[in-house]
């Protein structure tokens, strides 16, 4: 039975944001020297042109990083911004995941999580600014643990409250250069 659930899993479409987290994935391999230009090639082109996700989850499952796009339903789900000469935003009432990746570069990023509903205690930010700004808006009160590099940057928390006992916490990774990453509070509106 569970073969038959795997199977229709990996005959189900793959979205453009899937097949982009693949190419990801495989650039990251050619940095870390576990796959050739040549390979990448090869792998993102077929990427590109995968229509299911297992035609997706094939071209990844030699990689350390590579699960198969047909069990991410299982693993925990990341929300991902990406911002190049532009915007990304995340904002409203919506389900926030358990981790969260946000990379701007010669853009913005800005994640909104004062109305969101939080899926875990603890929600991982990994927030990347090269050239580019990622802001981080949570409620006052907040338990934010920002840790990470600037250069020629700034990583900053603009919460000015305590933290409120029982809140849940936000773990901001960050890595800035020549950008800035900055968590603060919701601005208050003068006409309410």
């Amino acid at each position: 039975m569970d073969r038959e659930r795997h199977d229709d899993t990996d005959r189900l479409r793959v979205s453009d944001r899937e097949r982009e987290e693949v190419v990801n994935l495989l650039g990251k391999a050619v940095t870390e020297g576990r796959i050739t230009l040549d390979e990448y090639s090869e792998r993102a082109g077929a990427a590109h042109a995968s229509q299911t996700r297992g035609e997706l989850a094939r071209l990844t499952t030699d990689l350390p990083d590579g699960r198969p796009a047909s069990t991410a339903g299982a693993l925990p789900v990341t929300e991902k911004l990406l911002a190049v000469f532009g915007n990304d935003v995340r904002a409203g009432a919506w389900q926030a995941p358990e981790s969260i990746e946000a990379r701007a570069v010669f853009g913005d990023c800005r994640i909104e999580l004062h109305q969101a509903q939080l899926s875990s205690r603890v929600t991982r930010i990994e927030a990347e600014a090269i050239f580019g700004n990622v802001t981080i808006v949570v409620p006052e009160g907040t338990d934010v643990r920002l840790t990470g590099s600037a250069i020629l940057g700034e990583r900053k928390s603009k919460l000015t409250g305590p933290v409120t006992p029982g809140a849940p916490v936000i773990e901001v990774h960050c890595r800035a250069i020549l950008g800035d990453v900055t968590v603060r509070a919701p601005r208050k509106r003068w006409w309410s």
